[in-house]
């Protein structure tokens, strides 16, 4: 822990205090203390860890202003305050003990649009793409372009002044800026209104500071588009004469004030945007373009190595690219030409690519001008950051010289030193970023565990500091200092430094806003290898490995609607209820059980266990996260740890007989059904369940059914053999009548296999040895039945992602089970033709698992219906809310009909013939919005046979 830390550490009763104080002045939002959230708190996409002792998420700037004034009281004063965003900082940036306050929960709010002027007021938590996604249909557009701009928010942005994409055209966040408004303890300070009488002495202080140390501030600053912030004297100081305070803001990394509005200048969308992938034989070749492309006037260019590539051809990401692009040892450039005049911009296309045409080692060029291929083509240099994480072993990419900045003519040069000083210390690394403006994000690989490797990130650092200060460039040039502010004295010089303290002193004469970063007492300076780092490795072959793999880079936080990752958080935005939440929670369970009090531990488990509880189990962390941190596996790792040590609730008890004994159910169906309706509501009062189906489902006919004697055999020709789920199986008659009718349709001769249960409910239980032997009978029911020869077709999506997820896991052996539309689509692409549908239109909803796992999924669903003559809807949604029996579950109301209302509700709004591959989510469509969607194969028979009733067989 580091002297800062001892020094500001809060006691109990001093947080116990200032809650009962925040309350009785009327603060609205929540002041947690749950080690979960905690946790959540305590990382982000850097090494360090450190804990907050309160979590406080305010409601509104009003509340902000609640919160500095209770804070401003002299019992009070000693406790810092840290604001965060997104979370995103690649050093510790909104990392802190004390009171952290989250922006991000709450305060995400557009205040205000002028579209006829180009501006809007925003909340700091509002993140960069829901920004723009709201403004679109204005025509404007906040240009800071970052790679985390999912998940970055706005007060993250200002606080960082980051950049991205674009920069040289667009120029950084503090570029695109108009006024703050900041919480004071006397109240709300806004840049765009007279400054209030209390106000004066403060702003008059803090400009004396700024006018001190102009001059040798500029001086020491390179003249670089990527310039220097935090406490921008030169701005706040204009040569006219003048203070513009908020100026001091962009950079500062919340250590004078929290912010509670900002006014963004906005940009007109440009009408014409092209993207150049152009494809070199080398890294070197690559960045050496980036100079002769800059005659060509291009809005951006950027550069992956053949690393990152590769990492990118491996992820599935690269598939729309040409062969010679998508090769393995290509380093790619991408350049962007955006512009308002067709003509104007396809002259300086044809300019950009006689350009390429001269320069050694091109192997390839693609022209992209439509605005979805450049969004996917572009995704994959934005998942760069996250693709290098994904490495095995114990050392890993660490962000911490990633974005120095240097005059784009010094950049080879300079590359060429950086590297050496890395090859030097044996260190492997991959690089990416902005060749335009001087750019490159080099992340070497480290284990942080080791002390040896400690030292390398404190060794290199010092190499890379020194080496910008030769080639004129800046140490810290996109993703804010946090603590590597550290080397601030010694960047901007002790007389430009003293004004900077000034400035804070002004601001924050307690030193309790974010203390530690930027200019802090040098006894209370953060340091880059004295500041606590997060444990980096689980021990080999630990079952919680991969919450320790989680490195912060927050894809999880996504805040789009129609993105299945991470359903419990986009409904919460409470960021414990998230995969990097819930994986920094395991962790620290897991270090805990090691050195911790029983009682403490008890605590811990506890909170741990309702994160793990708000989990939907969709999977999507599995396959979307970066490096799969998949918290569905590691949840029933820690409940079969649980479990073993205390009993199971009656619901869970219940659950897992139920599926133990579903073969048993559906054989019993047609005695049972008619009782039903009279055991359903005595059902869910003793389980705390709600709404389950109304319906048992009865059999189909005796033929539709394979026997044991059939599957000793080969079957004959065009016979297809599906396999269900028990809860299909069970409840959900018309999916299994109308996926016979649809494949009938085709040509084909479904038989249906007799059901076993596939062992999901006990896997997410962590009941392992029951998961096991239900799989095993099941791995066997299944290598049977393809020794007769048919395909075997999954009924239901989740079912066959568990087959390919988790039963690969466990080491069972299985055939090959294809989904649906794999099957017809290797039909199709082997000639095999189908009769024409009446409909011209229809429209298909995945199941989010399904979606994730297999992101084609959607399209091959499209290609289906294309070979039919129907134009085939296929919406991007997110998780519908149900997710087997989350949605069906009392307590969990809430957050299930939200994610229905965010995500699928207006998608099933109209009268377009429509179909759902999920049983989760027809179930869920049904009790929330009153339609029945059938199964895709049923959509297909109605559309063929649209005359013939769906019932009979």
């Amino acid at each position: 822990m580091t002297e800062t830390s001892k020094n500001w550490q809060a006691s109990a009763e001093e947080l116990g205090a200032l809650t009962e104080a925040l309350r009785a002045a009327g603060f609205r939002g929540e002041l947690e203390t749950d080690s979960a959230l905690r946790e959540a708190m305590s990382t982000d996409n850097s090494v360090y860890r450190i804990r907050p002792d309160l979590v406080a998420a305010p409601r509104d700037a009003a509340d902000m202003a609640t919160l500095v004034a209770v804070m401003d009281r002299p019992r009070f004063q000693r406790v810092p305050m840290t604001a965060r965003g997104g979370g995103t900082g690649t050093n510790g940036q909104s990392l802190n003990n004390g009171v952290v306050v989250d922006t991000r929960r709450h305060m995400h709010r557009l205040l205000h649009l002028d579209a006829e002027r180009g501006w809007a007021d925003v909340e700091p938590g509002l993140v960069l793409d829901d920004l723009n996604a709201q403004i679109r249909h204005s025509g404007w557009f906040f240009a800071p372009e970052t790679s985390t701009s999912t998940r970055c928010t706005i007060g993250g942005m200002v606080s960082t002044d980051a950049s991205g994409k674009g920069s040289r055209v667009y120029g950084k966040t503090s570029d695109n800026l108009l006024g703050l408004e900041i919480a004071r303890p006397e109240g709300l300070l806004f840049s765009g209104d007279a400054a209030p009488d209390w106000a004066a002495p403060l702003l008059a202080g803090a400009q004396r500071a700024a006018r001190s140390g102009r001059a040798a501030f500029v001086a020491a600053t390179p003249d670089l588009n990527r310039r220097f912030t935090g406490y921008d004297l030169e701005r706040a100081c204009p040569e006219g004469g003048g203070f513009e305070w908020w100026r001091l803001f962009p950079g500062s990394e919340g250590t004078l004030a929290p912010i509670t509005r900002i006014r963004v200048k906005l940009r007109r969308i440009e009408a014409e945007k092209r993207l150049i992938l152009a494809g070199f034989d080398s890294f070197s070749a690559a960045l050496s373009a980036a100079v002769p492309l800059g005659a060509g006037d291009p809005t951006a260019v950027e550069v992956m190595d053949e690393r990152t590539q590769g990492l990118a051809a491996t992820a599935g990401l690269l598939g729309d690219l040409p062969p010679a692009l998508s090769a393995p040892g290509i380093a790619p450039v991408f350049i962007e030409v955006n512009g308002d005049d067709a003509a104007e911009v396809e002259a300086r296309v044809a300019a950009i690519l006689g350009i390429l045409d001269t320069l050694p080692g091109l192997r390839g060029t693609h022209l992209a001008a439509d605005r979805d291929e450049i969004r996917r083509l572009w995704a994959v240099r934005s998942a760069g950051v996250g693709l290098l994480g994904r490495t095995e072993g114990r050392a890993r990419p660490v962000a911490f010289v990633e974005d120095a900045v240097v005059p784009p003519e010094n950049l080879a040069a300079f590359l060429e030193e950086f590297l050496a000083v890395l090859d030097g210390f044996g260190l492997s690394y991959g690089i990416y970023g902005h060749a335009d403006v001087g750019c490159l994000h080099v992340r070497p690989a480290l284990d942080i565990d080791s002390t040896k490797d400690r030292k390398a990130l404190a060794e290199v650092s010092d190499a890379v500091f020194a080496l910008t200060r030769k080639h004129g460039g800046i140490f810290w040039g996109e993703h804010g200092k946090g603590v590597r502010g550290a080397y601030l004295r010694d960047w901007i010089g002790d007389e430009a430094y003293g004004a900077l303290q000034a400035v804070k002193a002004a601001f924050d004469p307690a030193g309790r806003m974010n203390p530690g970063k930027l200019v802090a007492p040098p006894e209370h300076l953060m340091g880059i290898s004295t500041t606590p780092f997060r444990p980096f490795n689980a021990p080999e072959g630990d079952g919680l490995e991969r919450a320790f793999r989680c490195n912060g880079n927050a894809q999880c936080l996504s805040y789009a609607a129609s993105v299945p990752m991470c359903p419990s958080f986009k409904a919460t935005a409470d960021l414990r209820h998230s995969p990097k939440g819930r994986a920094d929670a395991l962790r620290a369970w897991h270090e805990a059980r090691q050195h911790e009090a029983p009682d403490a531990l008890a605590r811990r488990e506890a909170d741990l266990y309702a994160v793990l509880a708000t989990c939907l189990g969709c999977k999507a962390c599995a396959t979307t996260c970066p490096v799969q941190v998949d918290i569905p596996d590691m949840k029933s790792q820690f409940l079969a740890d649980y479990h073993a040590r205390h009993p199971r609730g009656l619901t869970e008890r219940l659950t897992l007989l139920a599926e133990r004994l579903s073969p048993m159910a559906v054989r019993l169906a047609p005695v049972a059904a008619p009782l039903w309706p009279a055991l359903r509501p005595l059902v869910q009062r003793v389980t705390g369940l709600v709404d389950l189906p109304e319906r048992l489902a009865r059999a189909l006919p005796r033929a539709a059914y394979l026997s044991a004697r059939e599957l000793e055999a080969p079957l004959p020709k065009d016979t297809v053999i599906l396999v269900q789920d028990w809860f299909t199986a069970l409840f959900d008659e018309a999916a299994q009548r109308q996926a016979v009718a649809g494949l009938r349709a085709l040509g084909y001769a479904p038989r249906l296999l007799t059901m076993r249960p596939a062992g999901k409910a006990a896997l997410a239980a962590g009941d392992l040895s029951g998961f096991r032997r239900m799989a095993s009978r099941q791995a066997a029911l299944l290598t049977q039945a393809a020794a007769t020869g048919a395909p075997l077709l999954a009924l239901d999506p989740a079912y066959a992602m568990m087959l390919r997820q988790e039963y690969v896991r466990a080491g069972i052996a299985l055939p090959d089970v294809k989904m649906p539309q794999e099957f017809l689509s290797a039909e199709i692409a082997s000639g095999r033709s189908f009769p024409k549908a009446a409909a011209p239109r229809a429209r298909l909803l995945g199941h989010c698992t399904e979606t994730s796992a297999s992101p084609g999924s959607r399209a091959t669903w499209r290609s289906v219906f294309e070979a039919l003559g129907v134009t085939l809807e296929v919406p991007e949604t997110g998780c519908c809310g149900m997710a087997g029996l989350f949605g069906h579950q009392k307590r969990h109301q809430e957050v299930s009909t939200r994610l229905f209302d965010t995500s699928w509700k207006n998608n099933v709004a109209d009268d377009i013939p429509t179909a759902a591959t999920g049983f989760s989510c027809r179930s869920q469509t049904e009790r929330l919005a009153g339609r029945h969607l059938t199964h895709p194969l049923g959509l297909i028979a109605e559309l063929l046979e649209p005359e013939r009733p769906a019932r009979p067989l």
